[in-house]
C-alpha cells in the first residue's frame, strides 16, 4: 500500500561516475517494499516527484538503499541533501517483480541505472536457492558500479559500450554465453530493452520500465505505455513499472 512517508537519509556516497548511491530509513517501507518498487520522492521547488527504484533493503535496520544518476536538475538537488535530512516520499510504489517458485535458474539483464532494481530482486532470489545469472551493461569502466554485489549473488558479465571494462558491445552480445534458464528480468532504457525482447522471445520474462511520471499513482496519463490487452494501454507507475514482457508493446 501506497502511504505518504518521512524518510531519513542515513549515508550517502558517489559510487562511480554521476551516480549517487542513499541509504534511507523507515520502518514501514523497509518491512513492505517488494523487489522492483519504487519511491517517489518530493523535491522542494519542483512539481513533479522523482521516481527513483528501490536498490536494496534491509528489513533488521529499517533501511532502504536507492541508486540514481545526476542528469538534471531534480537529481543535482537530490544529491546535495546530506545525513540527517528527512525526505517526503510516497511509496512503496509500483508493481514489483514477479518470482515463480518453480523457476531453478534466472536471468538479470540491467542497463545503467536500471541495475539498482536488478540487485534487491537478485538477493531476493539467491535466498530462495535459485541460481542468479545477471549481465549488466554499462556506457564505460568509469559507470560501472556493484559489480561485487552482484558476483555474491551469481555468475556476473560486465559489458560497456566501449570496451573499456569487461566484454565490449551491448547486454544482447552475451546472451550466447549465458547457457540455458528459466526466466529472464530485465531494466535499462527502451531501446534496450527492445532489443532485449526481441532477443529472447519465446522466453519468459519480466521488463521494469523507466520513464517519467506525473502524478505516480495512476490518476494520470503522463507514463502511458501501449498494451496487447483490450483496453491498449498500461500506466506505467500504477500498473507497472514491472510487466510481463508479452503484455507490453515496446
Amino acid at each position: 500500500m501506497i502511504t505518504k512517508e518521512n524518510m531519513r537519509i542515513l549515508a550517502k556516497s558517489m559510487i562511480a561516475l554521476d551516480t549517487i548511491e542513499m541509504v534511507l530509513e523507515n520502518k514501514y517501507i523497509s518491512q513492505t517494499a517488494l523487489p522492483g518498487q519504487f519511491l517517489h520522492i518530493f523535491l522542494e521547488g519542483k512539481t513533479l516527484r522523482r521516481p527513483i527504484s528501490i536498490a536494496d533493503i534491509d528489513k533488521e535496520m529499517g533501511t532502504v538503499t536507492i541508486l540514481f544518476k545526476v542528469v538534471g536538475s531534480g537529481t543535482k538537488q537530490l544529491a546535495s541533501y546530506e545525513p540527517g535530512r528527512e525526505i517526503d516520499v510516497l511509496g512503496p510504489s509500483g508493481n514489483g517483480f514477479q518470482i515463480t517458485e518453480e523457476d531453478s535458474t534466472v536471468l538479470l539483464i540491467g542497463g545503467g541505472i536500471g541495475v539498482p532494481p536488478m540487485y534487491y530482486l537478485g538477493k531476493t532470489l539467491a535466498k530462495q536457492n535459485k541460481k542468479v545469472i545477471s549481465i549488466l551493461g554499462f556506457q564505460t569502466k568509469a559507470n560501472v558500479f556493484y559489480e561485487e554485489k552482484f558476483n555474491q549473488l551469481g555468475y556476473t558479465f560486465i559489458v560497456t559500450n566501449d570496451g573499456s571494462y569487461g566484454e565490449k558491445g551491448f547486454v544482447t552480445d552475451v546472451f550466447h554465453k549465458v547457457g540455458d534458464f528459466d526466466r529472464y528480468y530485465s531494466c535499462g532504457p527502451l531501446p534496450m530493452l527492445k532489443t532485449v525482447t526481441n532477443e529472447l522471445n519465446g522466453k519468459p520474462g519480466f521488463i521494469s520500465l523507466e520513464e517519467r511520471m506525473g502524478c505516480g499513482v495512476g490518476a494520470c496519463f503522463a507514463c502511458v505505455i501501449p498494451s496487447k490487452d483490450d483496453k491498449g494501454y498500461k500506466k506505467i507507475c500504477s500498473d507497472g513499472p514491472v510487466f510481463d514482457a508479452r503484455e507490453v508493446s515496446l
